[in-house]
């Protein structure tokens, strides 16, 4: 089996997947629950200095489902740890003693003052934790109290509180970046222009996720009241790659250590992440549907792939990284069309359907529901690809140089060189003036 130990800003760890900061990681009994399960790290639930904290004490998660009633969505309207200080403090000092090789890193939210800061570090400190990870993302309670989401949408409170952590522990710090802000990139650039040795991202994303039509207020719904919270789940991966890959891109950020976050259910889910630039992956809502054993899939799947590949952990990260590129540098000399498996054919006709009333007519239908591409019309665009039910059924293939494209007439060449030089490529009309 692949080796699967990590080292993240120094932290190591037996595997990259570590629990994020949340109600699977608020005390002793259910961190050690995960540890003895096999996760390689957890991320301590935010601790902060109020200690008035008050949960809501009736629903607190809303929920999106599939149409088989898989959990495709959670939104939470929990705030912080509720416990006492002194009690976390004690039960994360316990655990890192008797669980020395598990990476223990610990979630703060204090006001964005100084002091504050100067004075909770040192008291984390103390428990031998591994490391801070400052929660500049909670969309909702907190945020409306000037913490959380409202540091994170500011760069400058960003690199500013940073700068504070930096000069007052000398734990690593960890900035968690909320995805509820335009450009990721900027929060970024502002974490390590304040020092930081790495970010987390993605938080959740501010959201309702459901009105009950009886009562109407929003679920979940407390005393037919209800507010936005925070968005997690599988349905917030595409959001939580795309910016994972702009930090790691970013010319500005480029090295900057990152922990990935956003839906992740699967060994391939944490494979994408890491091969985009994380070098960690912290799970929560797949924990919270189905267990802390999951993690027993995570590791042998991702371990096998690596053993089929031939790869190593470290050849992974980063891997996918050079191919993510601006729309205007694509190739617009590749062509592909759509190709349908007869003997794989059910004859449903949703290809059919969705092409003929919402894309290009590419696609027809005989009287005894034999489906067919037509070239002529064909732009390769996927989506009966997406809509088949059958895997594999309906594929993309590419039309080999020196042949002719039907639809407009046009050699395909495979030369991506004529590309670079084409005076359609806006890249290089740029670069000719």
């Amino acid at each position: 089996m692949a080796d699967l130990s990590t080292e993240f800003l120094g932290i190591k760890s037996p595997n990259p997947f570590w629990l994020a900061s949340a109600p699977p990681t608020d005390k002793e009994y259910n961190v050690v629950r995960a540890f003895k399960a096999g996760w390689g790290g957890v991320v301590w639930k935010t601790l902060g200095l109020d200690p008035h904290v008050v949960n809501v004490n009736g629903p607190r998660y809303g929920a999106i489902w599939g149409a088989d009633r898989r959990l495709l969505g959670l939104n939470n309207i929990e705030l912080i740890t509720d416990r006492p200080l002194e009690v976390n403090l004690r039960e994360i000092k316990k655990v890192k003693r008797e669980w020395p090789d598990r990476a223990m890193v610990v979630s703060l939210m204090v006001p964005c003052d100084e002091e504050s800061w100067r004075s909770i570090l040192p008291l984390v400190e103390e428990t031998g934790a591994d490391g801070i990870e400052l929660n500049f993302g909670c969309p909702h309670g907190m945020s409306e109290r000037g913490m959380g989401s409202a540091v994170g949408q500011v760069p400058e409170y960003i690199e500013m509180v940073a700068r504070w952590c930096k000069a007052h522990t000398r734990m690593p710090v960890i900035v968690k970046l909320t995805p509820n802000i335009t450009d990721i990139r900027f929060p970024a650039r502002a974490a390590k222009a304040g020092g930081a040795d790495a970010v987390s991202l993605i938080n959740t994303i501010s959201s309702i996720t459901s009105v009950n039509l009886d009562d109407f207020s929003p679920e979940p719904s407390i005393d037919g009241k209800g507010s936005h919270g925070g968005y997690c789940g599988p349905a917030v991966k595409p959001i939580a790659l795309n910016m994972v890959a702009e930090i790691a891109r970013d010319p500005e950020t480029h090295g900057l250590p990152i922990s990935g976050i956003g839906g992740v259910t699967t060994w391939r889910d944490a494979a994408e992440f890491l091969a985009l630039g994380a070098g960690t992956v912290q799970v929560c809502t797949a924990a919270m549907t189905y267990g802390f054993k999951i993690v027993e899939e995570l590791k042998s799947g991702l371990s096998n792939y690596l053993d089929e590949k031939g790869m190593t952990l470290d050849d992974l990260v980063g891997r996918a990284v050079p191919n993510v590129t601006d729309w205007q540098y694509l190739n617009l000399n590749y062509v592909t069309k759509a190709r349908i498996d007869q003997d794989a054919c059910i004859k449903c006709g949703r290809c059919y359907a969705a092409c003929e009333d919402t894309s290009h007519q590419a696609i027809s239908m005989s009287e005894d529901r034999v489906f067919e591409v037509i070239d002529e019309e064909c732009v390769a665009c996927n989506l009966c690809v997406n809509v088949c039910p059958v895997e594999d059924c309906i594929t993309m293939e590419r039309l080999e140089a020196g042949t002719v494209d039907l639809r407009t007439g046009r050699t395909v060449s495979d030369d991506y060189a004529n590309w670079t030089t084409h005076p359609n490529n806006p890249a290089a009309a740029k670069a000719a003036e």
